[in-house]
């Protein structure tokens, strides 16, 4: 935020955790050792200011700019499609821009770790790895760039290498002179920053932090933050006083001995890798064990910024129970040198671990060093983790482990293992090691300690983060997993079983096809469309000058607006308290549901709570303040006073169990359901549970409101992608006429449906402020207060009952689906509907039912996401598909084939329609994907291999685009054309990252016949084009672009006379004369909409416009043990027809499908039994990372295909690619499958979505899973009743 005052908007604000990497900047040192220049990136938002005394900061400004230069990074990750919304890569330039100041030829490993804590939601990473790549000394990943069948036509691929800039180290910018002489004369004098409440004390010499410290007992040491950073965000912790050691050269002292390893506590855990790493390159192995098992963990830590700014001493002291360093450390015997008046050394024991102040440090030392002594011959280290996703993520549960043997037996002479995330403080099973010593490394030794160890190791039902029974099932599979490695290193004594060994995926090779039909051959060079491209705002992306909604300059007398949220999830407002906040310095007012002169909201769904609330995180008032820091203060300080009401409800369960909907059911049905039971081979009932999903856009809400001076006039800055309705919303809620509000939207970052309704709400709210004071009013979510406040996608429970022949021919269905639809209707009906309109997929089975309820309960209001509600509903369908494959004994793909439409044909609800592009698809997946083949290779893996297995899905997609009405489906455009002969185009779609705006010029490009140099998109306006529609249902580029069209083909037709009295002339010249001869050069396009409705009475019509097919091969192996899985191949094969822009277009499905790729493994949505939302973060909510993406990743697009309806035969494919990510889901399910069978445990097993690694292990059930069930947990206490988690 201190960078954004000072005008470098490139640094952006998304998470304030130093989770998601959209902060990143490199900041620059001079060694004082080793007087090199140390480059490293950082997270800005844990960053304290003070500490950057003689540090130089390079922003994304300071690589490069489109005023000055570009820099190679910035041109190439443009220039590689790697943007689409944009928010995320400045941080995502910055992480490789410090790579290469580095490492100018960086390995494909190297990339892939310093991208690792870069989160990205809109492109699926694979073009921003693509442009890394090409710094890369050894590409062996890119196999070659797509392109098209003519070779030679360097136009049609979608970047051209050989065109990038090269890379020149020598041009990068110096360290400051002045920096320089600062680290020659270091400054030894203690510096002191008083802040209001905080004051920052960075000693120079270590006799003067010894003495602050004893001073100060009470006061941390600071030098990362990345600990007491979050923990004074979230946690609301403060110290006055924190001491700096940050210039104490002592605190990074290194030294080398026959015996071991001292490595100071200053150190950065980036630099103690480096140092362990050349230690492990110097020494004999058998000395190096613990050295390898630190690094191990040290690959996987948090993410290269953390690493980068966290201290070996901050991690160690801070003793988090997570800690992946700790239970290595410990049983590796290191040793804490610690200073104050005097010097002592004590272990890094289980008691210093648990915090007893015996073991501890007293209030007046400092760890000045660690001591890591060598391992010795027969003695053997390793560590484990498992995590929620493989980078960038907080254990479950980690562990370190060491044995060492008599010499030359296999006799245990001292053994020694240790927990993470299995308690309060790292736990050391010293009872059981003890008990273990003097027996042979056997079976039967461990069976023993498997019992011993989930006695001494326990943990009750209801304690902290949950998944019991999963962290103990990994108590024990660790410890299986480390004495198999023993065995390996113990001369081979027995067979080897093949268990894998964690690790971070490597990125193969992807490869992508355009159709042919992209560019005709004949198609004019100036001509756009069809071709790669880039995007519009791709290089002000990449330099940060790309302008986002709070990048606007602070207006004159403007006032900052927080929100206050319910505490209670359905409770009585008793009473409210304002007074001690009213009276913090720079509170201005509290806005509350009084102060609003028109409509608060509608009965149901209020913008500030009225009497009661309904839900945990509720608005209830805004406090409105001179900065955003006073207002969270004032928040703090307000008191209200609530009385429980019931009955609450949660879960879809309770909600069935209470007769709580929120609108009647939704009901489609075909055939005799029936008598068509009674006529089948097999009947089979099951369940489906989908999670919800967060939207997680990188760009938080956020509305600017400034008011006018006269007639009540509003000028609103929204990401939004319907700023028509955050207009209309605030007209009534000001009881102002809509002419009076302008709403402006130049870019979103990101949006996914989460943008369309909530952004009315905040700019609403605003809006009452800003008239109230008269000020212009600011309001920015942080993350935790959007996850909390604006729900996501809707939870799901699904039942299927399904008759079928043995042969696999469906021949009744009959689904009923539960959505949570939170605590008010929103879009939950309209989500119900299009659930029900597109569960039947790709399939044709003559008798279905249908039905769908949306469930009212008392959490926040889910709304549409991606896909609006098609990736929840047909999981069940799939899922129902494989369940009548492992019933007749066939592979899924044959039953899919089976009952897949054929010919033309009606859906269900009597809508005609072609499946010839959905079969070729489906083809075309088999045979690119070498499905077949790889079939059986697959087979013969998990023959070969017990502990781990793999798994291959193919799945088809028939995906209905746009909204079911018809009136939904119009659009308007406005083409003014100046007299240089510039034109300016304004249309009613929003700029969300899809690439709208591109490909509006392409079409104005076409249509006018001049190059795009000579267009121009400003922003979307409600003043420039009124009423529009949401950006929204795959359909804004198709009704945008008609009307861009209709708008172009009018002026030209004006111009045609012009054109023709003088052919020859330039366009320019037709302008000048145009207004010559005063024809309007300014024209409104405008396009009706398809025709779409739907009857439900009679449960027919014509919803949707057209369809999208495609189809999804996916493999992956899983770790039996941990329930880890690695995404080794995906292929997708997709329906564009003639696509406006194959990058775009790729890019949008390659986003779509890693969304949901982590719908159905990684996001999950945990609450506490009182409704609070637990995953309000990175930290906690783990979307896709850059190690996510499949090893190799091939996307294509159907040729050939034409569709008469849409603009130029293209589709929209902004929301279909989702359903894809399903691939890799039932992948999993079959390698679980697979898994089941060779233990002989039933094949069937409920569905639950995500399929995380908790879900994968407990469904391969072993041994290990059968000893946590019969080993007894720790009985609840009466004080807690409850379990520490609920899923909705």
């Amino acid at each position: 935020k201190q960078v954004g005052r000072v005008r470098l908007t490139g640094t952006k604000y998304a998470c304030g955790r130093g989770g998601c990497g959209a902060c990143t900047v490199m900041v620059s040192k001079r060694d004082p050792t080793s007087q090199e220049i140390r480059h490293f990136s950082v997270t800005t938002c844990l960053v304290p200011i003070c500490s950057l005394y003689g540090a130089a900061v390079t922003t994304v400004e300071g690589v490069g700019s489109m005023k000055t230069r570009l820099h190679p990074v910035q041109e190439r990750i443009a220039k590689s499609h790697g943007t689409q919304c944009g928010f995320c890569t400045p941080g995502m330039v910055m992480s490789m821009y410090t790579l290469l100041r580095n490492h100018p030829q960086p390995s494909e490993e190297q990339l892939l770790e310093a991208l690792g804590g870069n989160l990205c939601r809109c492109t699926g990473y694979r073009p921003i790895l693509a442009s890394g790549k090409t710094f890369c000394l050894v590409s062996r990943g890119l196999r070659g760039h797509p392109q098209s069948k003519n070779d030679g036509d360097r136009r049609s691929k979608l970047f051209v290498k050989e065109e990038f800039q090269p890379l020149d180290p020598t041009q990068e910018l110096i360290f400051p002179p002045e920096l320089l002489r600062m680290t020659e004369n270091p400054e030894k004098r203690t510096l002191t920053f008083h802040g209001e409440r905080v004051t920052w004390i960075s000693p120079g010499t270590f006799k003067d932090l010894l003495e602050l410290k004893a001073k100060h007992p009470e006061a941390p040491l600071i030098l990362g933050n990345t600990s007491l950073g979050p923990a004074m965000r979230s946690k609301g912790c403060l110290h006055p006083i924190l001491l700096s050691p940050a210039r104490i050269s002592e605190l990074n002292v290194v030294s080398k001995t026959n015996d071991g390893l001292t490595i100071g506590a200053g150190c950065s855990l980036a630099q103690v890798k480096d140092i362990l790493a050349e230690r492990v390159s110097e020494l004999p192995e058998e000395k190096t064990q613990t050295y390898r098992a630190l690094l191990k963990h040290l690959k996987s830590l948090a993410s290269q910024q953390i690493r980068n700014m966290a201290s070996l001493g901050g991690h160690i002291i801070s003793r988090h129970s997570y800690s992946d360093l700790n239970p290595i450390l410990a049983v590796g015997n290191a040793t804490l040198n610690l200073t104050s008046e005097g010097t002592r050394r004590i272990p890094l024991s289980e008691h210093f671990l648990a915090g007893l102040a015996s073991a501890d440090l007293k209030p007046e030392e400092i760890l000045e060093s660690v001591y890591i002594p060598h391992s010795q011959k027969w003695e053997f280290v390793s560590a484990f983790r498992q995590a929620q996703c493989q980078q960038n993520a907080l254990p479950d549960v980690n562990a370190g482990m060491r044995v060492l043997f008599k010499e030359g037996t296999d006799i245990i002479e001292d053994l020694s293992i240790t927990y993470g995330g299995v308690g309060a403080a790292t736990v050391s099973a010293h009872k059981s090691c003890q008990q273990l010593l003097g027996r042979q490394w056997d079976e039967l030794m461990l069976d023993e300690a498997c019992r011993r160890l989930l006695d001494e190791v326990s943990l009750p039902g209801w304690a902290p983060g949950g998944r019991v029974e999963f962290k103990r099932t990994l108590v024990v599979s660790f410890f299986f997993k480390f004495y198999l490695q023993v065995l390996q290193e113990l001369k081979k004594l027995i067979k080897p079983f093949p268990v894998p060994v964690s690790a971070l995926a490597f990125m193969g090779s992807w490869q992508h096809k355009l159709p042919p039909s992209s560019v005709d051959s004949h198609q004019p060079l100036q001509d756009p469309v069809g071709r790669p491209v880039m995007h519009l705002s791709g290089l002000k992306h990449a330099t940060g000058e790309a302008e986002f909604c709070d990048d606007i300059p602070m207006v004159d007398k403007e006032l900052c607006m927080a929100l206050v949220t319910s505490t209670r999830a359905y409770a009585k407002i008793i009473s409210i308290d304002l007074s001690e906040a009213l009276e913090i310095p720079g509170v201005v007012d509290v806005i509350t549901a009084k102060d609003i002169p028109g409509t608060n909201g509608t009965e149901d769904d209020k913008l500030l709570a009225v009497d009661e609330v309904l839900c945990v995180g509720q608005i209830i008032f805004a406090v409105v303040a001179e900065t955003d820091v006073q207002a969270k203060r004032a928040i703090e300080k307000i008191k209200i006073t609530y009385e429980e009401l019931e009955p609450i409800i949660f879960t879809i369960k309770d909600a069935i169990k209470h007769n709580s909907f929120l609108c009647p059911e939704k009901k489609l049905e075909q055939g005799n359901i029936e008598e068509a039971f009674e006529k089948v081979d097999q009947i089979v009932e099951g369940e489906v549970h989908v999670g919800g999903q967060e939207h997680f856009y990188m760009e938080t809400q956020r509305v600017l409101v400034i008011p006018k001076t006269e007639d009540k006039e509003l000028d609103i800055y929204v990401s939004t992608q319907d700023p028509a309705h955050v207009q209309k919303t605030v007209s009534s809620t000001l009881n102002i006429p809509i002419n009076r509000i302008t709403c402006h939207v130049k870019r979103v970052g990101g949006g996914f449906g989460g943008k369309i309704g909530r952004p009315a709400v905040f700019g609403a709210i605003a809006a009452v402020g800003a008239l109230k004071t008269g000020h212009p009013i600011r309001l920015v979510l942080d993350r935790e207060d959007d996850m909390l406040i604006t729900g996501g996608r809707h939870p799901l429970f699904g039942k299927y009952k399904v008759g079928f022949m043995n042969n696999g021919r469906i021949k009744a269905l009959d689904i009923e689906c539960f959505i949570n639809g939170g605590c008010t209707l929103d879009d939950s009906e309209l989500v119900t509907e299009f659930l029900i309109l597109k569960l039947e997929n790709a399939y044709k089975i003559r008798n279905l039912r249908f039905r769908g309820r949306a469930c009212l309960t008392n959490l926040p209001s889910n709304t549409a996401f991606r896909g609006f509600g098609f990736p929840q509903g047909t999981l069940v369908t799939e899922s129902c598909i494989t369940a009548v494959a492992a019933k007749c004994g066939l592979p899924p793909e044959k039953v899919r084939e089976k009952n897949m439409y054929r010919t033309v044909d009606k859906t269900i609800y009597k809508q005609a329609f072609n499946p010839e592009s959905l079969i070729r698809c489906w083809n075309e997946c088999l045979d690119a994907s070498s499905f077949h083949n790889r079939r059986k290779q697959v087979e013969e893996f998990n023959k070969k291999n017990y502990w781990k297995k793999r798994g291959i899905a193919v799945i088809p997609m028939k995906f209905s685009v746009g909204f079911a009405a018809t009136s939904y489906h119009q659009a308007a455009a406005l083409v003014h054309i100046y007299t240089d002969g510039s034109v300016l185009v304004t249309h009613g779609g929003n700029e969300l990252g899809q690439g709208i705006h591109t490909k509006m010029l392409q079409v104005a490009s076409r249509e006018l016949k001049i190059p795009m140099s000579h267009l121009h998109i400003c922003e979307t306006s409600t003043a420039m084009v009124p009423n529009t529609i949401a950006t929204a249902a795959s359909v804004g580029a198709d009704i945008n672009g008609k009307a861009v069209q209709n708008a172009c083909q009018i002026l030209l037709k004006r111009l045609e006379p012009i054109i023709k009295k003088n052919p020859e002339g330039t366009w320019e010249e037709w302008i000048e004369a145009a207004f010559e001869q005063r024809i309007s050069l300014s024209a409104t396009g405008y396009f009706r909409g398809y025709k779409a409705f739907m009857d439900w009475e009679k449960g027919e019509g014509d919803p949707f416009p057209y369809y999208v097919y495609g189809a999804a091969c996916s493999e992956v192996e899983i770790d039996c043990l941990t329930g880890a899985h690695k995404k080794i191949r995906t292929d997708i094969v997709m329906d564009a027809c003639c696509s406006l822009n194959p990058a775009i277009d790729i890019g949008q499905i390659e986003g779509a499908f890693i969304q949901g790729m982590g719908l159905y493994t990684t996001e999950e949505l945990k609450y506490s039994p009182e409704g609070v939302l637990y995953s309000r973060g990175p930290d906690e909510y783990k979307i896709p990372t850059i190690s996510d993406v499949p090893e190799e990743f091939n996307v294509s697009l159907l040729p050939s295909s034409q569709t008469p309806l849409t603009i130029y035969s293209s589709k929209g494919l902004g929301e279909s690619g989702m359903f894809l990510g399903s691939s890799v889901f039932f992948a999993i399910t079959d390698a679980v499958a697979a898994a089941r069978k060779e233990r002989d445990i039933a094949e069937d097993f409920t569905v639950k979505s995500p399929a995380t690694p908790e879900w994968v292990r407990m469904a391969c059930a072993d041994r290990f899973t059968e000893m946590v069930y019969i080993c007894p947990l720790p009985l609840e206490p009466p004080s807690h009743p409850t379990p520490w988690a609920i899923f909705k």
